[in-house]
C-alpha cells in the first residue's frame, strides 16, 4: 500500500502551472500571475472560514443589506474583507468592485488590473451547508497607471476580460479559471495547502440533458422561457437546481446542460449581476465551448451602464442555449 502511494505522482500545482503558462497571458509581465495567486490565497482563507463556520458562530444574517437590497450574511462580509485585503496587499489590482460594496474601491496604487468579484455567491445556502462559491473577473485598466480610477476602467464589456474564474466550496474546494486559452480546474488539497491541476482543458458537451431554473417562478416567466422549459420536459431532460450559481454552473460545465435565470415580473431586468457573475461565467463557458446569452444577445458584448447592472442569463451547452434563443426569435 505504501509503495503504491509513493509511486503516485503528486501532480501539477497551481503555482507551477501559472508559471508554465505565463507567456500565454495577454500581458506577460508577471503581474497577472501574481494576481491569480493572490485570489487563490484568499480562497484558501475563505475556505477555512466556511469549513468551520458552524463552530464559531459566523453563519446567519448580519442584520444589514447590501446595495442590492439583499440581506447580508456574516460570511458575505467576511469573504468581501478577505478578498479585498488580499488584492490590496498584493499591489497588482488598482481597484475592486464587489457585489457587497456600493461604489468602486480605489486601492490607490500603481496596479494595472481591475477586479470585479462576487465574494460569496449563494450565501442564502450557507446556513444549510450547501455548496457556495466565489466568482471573479479581471480587466486591464484603461486610464494611465497612477491616475485616479474612473468608470471607464471598470465599466468594460465582458469581452475585454483578461482572466476570469470561480472558486467552488463544496465536498472539495476547486478553483476554475481561464485566461482566454482554455479552461482548467484545480482541486485544493488541504493537508498540503496547495491547489493541484485536476481538470485540464475543461470542455462542456455541445448538447446536455440538464436544465437548471427556478420553476417556482414559472408563472412570471416570459412566454419564450415557458416554451423552452416545456421543450426541455418534452425532450426528457432532467431538472437540477441547487440555488447556488457556481454549483449549478460547475455541474453543467462537467456534464452538459443549461442554467437559466430569466427576467420575471419581479425582476424585470433579470436578477444576476453582469459585472460580478455573468461576465466571468460567460467568458469561462465560451472558452469551454459553450454559450452565454441574455436570450437575445451575447453576454460578453454588453457594454455596462452601471456597476450593479442586472441581466437575464442563459448559459451552458451550445446547442441548448441556441435552442433557448430560438424561442425568442
Amino acid at each position: 500500500m505504501e509503495d503504491s502511494r509513493i509511486a503516485l505522482p503528486i501532480g501539477t500545482t497551481l503555482d507551477r502551472y501559472i508559471k508554465k503558462k505565463q507567456d500565454e497571458f495577454q500581458f506577460a509581465t508577471g503581474e497577472l500571475s501574481q494576481l491569480l495567486r493572490d485570489i487563490a490565497l484568499a480562497g484558501k482563507v475563505v475556505n477555512r472560514e466556511i469549513n468551520k463556520a458552524g463552530l464559531i458562530n459566523i453563519v446567519g444574517a448580519i442584520g444589514t443589506q447590501n446595495v442590492q437590497g439583499e440581506d447580508q450574511q456574516k460570511l458575505d462580509v467576511l469573504a468581501n474583507i478577505r478578498f479585498t485585503r488580499a488584492l490590496s496587499k498584493g499591489g497588482e489590482a488598482c481597484a475592486v468592485i464587489s457585489e457587497e460594496d456600493d461604489e468602486i474601491v480605489d486601492l490607490n496604487n500603481d496596479g494595472r488590473y481591475v477586479i470585479a468579484i462576487d465574494p460569496l455567491d449563494g450565501s442564502s445556502n450557507i446556513d444549510v451547508n450547501v455548496s457556495i462559491g466565489t466568482i471573479f473577473s479581471i480587466f486591464r485598466r484603461v486610464t494611465p497607471v497612477g491616475s485616479p480610477i474612473q468608470e471607464i476602467d471598470v465599466l468594460q464589456k465582458g469581452s475585454e476580460q483578461v482572466a476570469a474564474g470561480y472558486l467552488l466550496y463544496g465536498s472539495s474546494t476547486m478553483l476554475v479559471y481561464t485566461t482566454g486559452h482554455g479552461v482548467n480546474g484545480f482541486t485544493y488539497e488541504p493537508s498540503l495547502g496547495e491547489y493541484f491541476l485536476s481538470h485540464p482543458n475543461m470542455s462542456i458537451p455541445e448538447q446536455g440533458k440538464i436544465y437548471s431554473i427556478n420553476e417556482g417562478s414559472y408563472n412570471s416567466f416570459p412566454e419564450p422561457v415557458k416554451q423552452y422549459v416545456e421543450h426541455c420536459k418534452e425532450s426528457g431532460h432532467s431538472a437540477r437546481y441547487i440555488g447556488s450559481l457556481v454549483a449549478d454552473f460547475h455541474r453543467n460545465l462537467l456534464k452538459g446542460g443549461i442554467y437559466i435565470y430569466p427576467q420575471t415580473a419581479k425582476d424585470v431586468n433579470g436578477k444576476l449581476r453582469l459585472m460580478y457573475e455573468c461576465n466571468a461565467l460567460a467568458f469561462i463557458i465560451e472558452q469551454a465551448g459553450g454559450l452565454a446569452s441574455t436570450g437575445t444577445k451575447r453576454v460578453l458584448d454588453i457594454k455596462p451602464d452601471e456597476l450593479h447592472q442586472r441581466v437575464p442569463f442563459f448559459v451552458g451547452s451550445k446547442e441548448m442555449v441556441e435552442k433557448a434563443e430560438s424561442f425568442f426569435n
